[in-house]
């Protein structure tokens, strides 16, 4: 009888398996629901209906269940990687300014020998840029 028992929820453990499991699923179960409510009414024909619908249900239910929860996963997931990706380019823009030039360059000019007011200036080097 246990045997019986853990054979009909087989397709429990199975259901994510592959798409083909779901009709088996379903199938089992609801001959499963049968059976059992057929021993408990004494054979009566509507309760054994009523049990094979039970187990459709309670399939359908299960299988409800696992795609809402792999939905939920997938849209975790999914943020998860928008939100890896903007980090990633947040830290990407911080090590190119750490490590850019400074955004001023430094430039020497040669300001030649000139007579300014009759007075000689000699040659000078200024720096332009600090």
């Amino acid at each position: 009888m246990k045997t019986k028992i853990y054979l009909l929820l087989l397709p429990v453990f199975l259901t994510g398996c592959a798409s083909v499991v779901r009709p088996l699923t379903d199938a089992t179960l609801g001959a499963g629901g049968a059976v059992i409510l057929n021993k408990l009414s004494g054979g009566d024909p509507a309760a054994t209906a009523a049990g094979a619908a039970a187990g459709v249900l309670v399939g359908e239910g299960i299988h409800a269940w696992k795609t809402r929860s792999d939905q939920k996963a997938y849209a975790q997931g999914f943020q998860k990687g928008r939100s890896d990706g903007v980090k990633q380019l947040y830290w990407g823009l911080q090590a190119e300014h750490r490590n850019a030039p400074p955004p001023y360059h430094t430039f020497d000019v040669l300001i030649p020998a000139h007579r300014d007011g009759g007075v000689l200036i000699n040659e000078t080097k200024h720096t332009i840029g600090k």
